[in-house]
């Protein structure tokens, strides 16, 4: 952010700044209640705004819940994923996106990343959007038969007690701009890590120096886990579905596009692989296209010789219903975690630790 937009925006962060101490006091000192439901809770969050890479590991999340319990228990428990679902046409309500087993909502009702996961997580776990978290597991528990949650975007939301929080902190963009909201990018100042049982710096590979940061966080919680992820590309797709190979357009003038949190770790992922971008275009985090845009971008993307468009898994969710002129194709990714193990211990200390 321009330094002299962040001066004025100062007096603002500095009231938000004290907002956010006396919220977290409030909590502290059991003026707020806290709730706790009737079966274990793994949170995963951030301390800025904007993509960490929290969905992939979300997802790793629900995976490993599932595994672990399979293998011990040989039937794995019912893990269900709690999220707001920014974005979507009734913020306010419940909506059923996954019971686990089918999908129950499109994107416009249930939000593109809870779409985005309950369409990765089919047979592994349900997925509930509602901005009462409390009262969604609550009916997860009575209606889906919920045994173990994750709390997507869940470390600021202190209101549901949890037995697990994980933090993930994006490598490239670690300390958002060093200034809380609306001057810089932090949700609360670092100190809340403190609150953090696991911290995972995502997207390692696009930096150079990973062992300073994580210095700077072990100093912040000296006893916790500090471990490090990439991503990786999963798979390579049309957007109606059709899995392809990614060699074929690796050579060729590619555009991409897309609407996230941080598009330029999109894009640099894609010329990691080897292709090359004519044209970018970011929207802004969860945007919803018209097909004026995309008519435009198509006109752009020619202009320059573009031969086909790469986008996001979370942008694909609402790309079915329009036209694109020219072939888009998308990345899906997936997280790999160094030293994953003691994760893996944390998780099923967890969702055991009751037993």
């Amino acid at each position: 952010m321009n330094p002299a937009v962040s001066l004025i925006l100062l007096p603002a962060s500095t009231l938000y700044r004290a907002i956010t101490r006396a919220r977290l006091t409030a909590y502290r000192r059991g003026l707020f209640k806290v709730s706790k439901l009737g079966a274990p809770v793994i949170s995963v969050g951030n301390i800025t705004t904007g993509g960490t890479g929290k969905t992939p590991l979300v997802e790793w999340v629900c995976r490993t819940i599932a595994a672990v319990s399979g293998k011990e228990m040989h039937e794995a428990k019912n893990v269900c994923v709690l999220t707001r679902g920014y974005g979507r046409s009734n913020p306010s309500a419940q909506v059923v996106v996954s019971d686990g087993t089918d999908l129950q909502a499109n994107e416009l009702e249930g939000g593109d990343e809870p779409l985005l996961l309950a369409t990765n997580l089919k047979g592994i776990a349900s997925v509930i959007s509602n901005p009462n978290r409390v009262a969604a597991g609550e009916w997860a528990i009575a209606n889906l038969q919920s045994e173990v949650f994750v709390l997507d975007d869940g470390f600021q939301h202190l209101r549901l007690f949890r037995d697990l929080d994980i933090v993930a902190i994006d490598a490239t963009n670690p300390w958002g701009g060093g200034g809380l909201l609306p001057g810089g990018s932090l949700r609360e100042s670092l100190g809340g890590l403190s609150r953090a049982d696991c911290v995972v710096i995502t997207r390692t590979e696009q930096v150079a120096d990973i062992e300073s940061m994580k210095a700077i966080v072990q100093r912040i919680v000296p006893e916790v886990p500090v471990l490090s992820s990439r991503m990786v590309t999963s798979g390579f797709r049309k957007v109606a579905g059709q899995a392809m190979e990614m060699t074929a357009l690796q050579s060729q003038p590619n555009g991409a596009f897309c609407g996230v949190g941080n598009p330029e770790s999109f894009f640099q992922h894609l010329r990691h692989e080897g292709f090359k971008l004519e044209i970018t275009q970011t929207f802004p985090d969860h945007h919803r296209y018209k097909q004026s845009e995309l008519d435009i971008l198509v006109r752009s993307a020619q202009a320059k010789g573009v031969k086909s468009l790469v986008t996001t898994a979370k942008d694909a969710t609402k790309l079915q219903a329009l036209n694109l002129e020219l072939p888009c194709y998308v990345l899906e990714i997936q997280i790999s975690i160094d030293d994953e193990g003691r994760l893996v211990d944390l998780i099923r200390r967890t969702i055991f630790k009751s037993a």
